[in-house]
């Protein structure tokens, strides 16, 4: 059986974060098993993390096409610095702060200009080149992953041109139920251009995956069909060389994004209540927030004398950066969006929260999609953002297991790991002849 795959994919290393690190580990793996994956990608994106080390994953057998792509973000950062306006993040997109008209007018002009993102004019010519690569190549089967969706309408338009593809699209989020979303000032036009273009993928694709039982739901509904799930994970090699250190002072750590909608004020100000009451423990405590954090809370942290004098900021690290620092950790810092899709957050970070061994204090629905894991692995506890005596009762409990060295529990997190995973999705490759 031919066991060639195209992954059509935005995010590839040099790209840093969860996003890239999916499709990576699944190609690295799926190359272990006698798959022949080929990588589309773009050849100068605009993405703002990079991690170069990333790239020791890709296997020398895989061929990488990188394809040119223009992105109005080139222009967009032109007319910021003529403006004198430092680069927006989307850290400062989603904010719970009054937007200035800058703010307001770029987040008009992406949300109903550029349908469904701003990387849709590399679809056009990728689909021309690609029509042709596939045939050469002998390849009848094609996965889109997305965001960013126009990624997905590749994809799309391969299959009107070659019914006889297979296409499976993944998708990492929600699309017309995206949280964002809600940011750019969608007008009816707009959102219902999303919504058509999201059924059109979701009834048309051969299979569709997706990360969360919560998402796979939402899909089933918008597009009327069965989705797959396939959460992320972890590289268990990725973990063969983290060493527990015991730490001089207790250290928690978040990793990843923080904004008004994951915002860690709940816990922080319960830690610094328990600071207050007992002097003694602010000496013992530290917490750090490792990647994009936006200014509102840095401000939040910087005004506070307490809080500042125990809390640290560090940009994006590189991967390999951070699993060292997994051995050093002694409680990990989940927050999870508060948003209507907060059930369904499973970011990637949580599977190698997962891995590390260390326990995980959530803050979260406790009734959504990472509280059942952490219910079946005994990794950790959740808490409401506002059950303020939960939160405070398990920081307790997880600062007294530190104290008196007591061991962290955990079990089945394997079912987890990127060669399982990579497992199912040849199961639904195997299916697609």
């Amino acid at each position: 059986m031919n066991k060639r795959v195209l992954i059509i994919t935005y995010y590839w290393p040099p790209s840093g974060g969860s996003g890239v690190q999916r499709w990576l580990k699944f190609v690295k793996y799926l190359v272990r098993a006698g798959w022949e994956p080929y990588v589309f990608t773009p050849e100068n994106p605009s993405f703002t993390i990079q991690d170069t080390s990333l790239q020791q994953d890709v296997p020398k057998s895989v061929e990488v096409i990188r394809f040119p792509i223009w992105e109005p973000y080139q222009v967009f950062t032109k007319i910021s610095s003529f403006l004198g306006r430092k680069n927006l993040q989307q850290t400062d997109y989603i904010t719970s702060g009054k937007k200035s008209l800058f703010q307001k007018v770029s987040s008009w002009i992406r949300g109903n200009m550029f349908i469904p993102d701003a990387r849709i004019f590399w679809v056009k010519p990728s689909v021309e080149y690609l029509i042709d690569f596939v045939q050469r190549h002998d390849i009848h089967r094609i996965i889109t992953t997305g965001p960013p969706h126009s990624v997905h309408l590749i994809g799309l338009r391969l299959k009107k041109l070659n019914p006889a593809l297979r296409w499976v699209a993944d998708f990492r989020d929600p699309w017309s139920e995206w949280d964002l979303l809600d940011t750019f000032y969608l007008g009816a036009w707009a959102r219902k251009r999303h919504v058509r273009l999201e059924h059109s993928v979701l009834t048309r694709a051969d299979r569709v995956i997706t990360i969360a039982p919560f998402h796979v739901s939402r899909f089933e509904i918008l597009g009327g069909r069965p989705v797959d799930l396939i959460t992320n994970g972890f590289d268990e090699e990725d973990f063969m060389a983290v060493k527990p250190i015991r730490t001089t002072r207790f250290t928690i750590r978040h990793m990843g994004m923080v904004d008004a909608l994951r915002n860690p004020k709940p816990f922080l100000l319960v830690l610094k209540s328990m600071c207050t009451d007992d002097r003694e423990l602010a000496k013992q405590i530290k917490i750090e927030f490792i990647g994009k954090v936006n200014s509102e809370f840095r401000e939040f942290i910087n005004q506070d004398s307490l809080l500042s004098s125990i809390t640290e900021f560090l940009d994006h690290l590189p991967h390999d950066h951070l699993l060292n620092l997994y051995g050093c950790t002694d409680l990990q810092l989940l927050v999870l969006a508060q948003t209507q899709l907060a059930p369904g957050n499973l970011p990637g970070k949580f599977f190698e929260y997962l891995a590390s061994g260390k326990p995980i204090l959530a803050l979260g629905p406790c009734d959504g999609d990472a509280a059942q894991i952490l219910a079946e692995t005994q990794a950790g506890t959740i808490n409401e953002p506002n059950d303020e005596a939960g939160i405070r009762r398990n920081l307790l409990q997880y600062y007294n297991q530190w104290k008196n060295q007591l061991p962290a529990s955990g079990r089945n997190v394997e079912l987890y790991s990127r060669r399982v995973l990579t497992d199912k999705l040849i199961g639904i490759l195997h299916e697609l002849r």
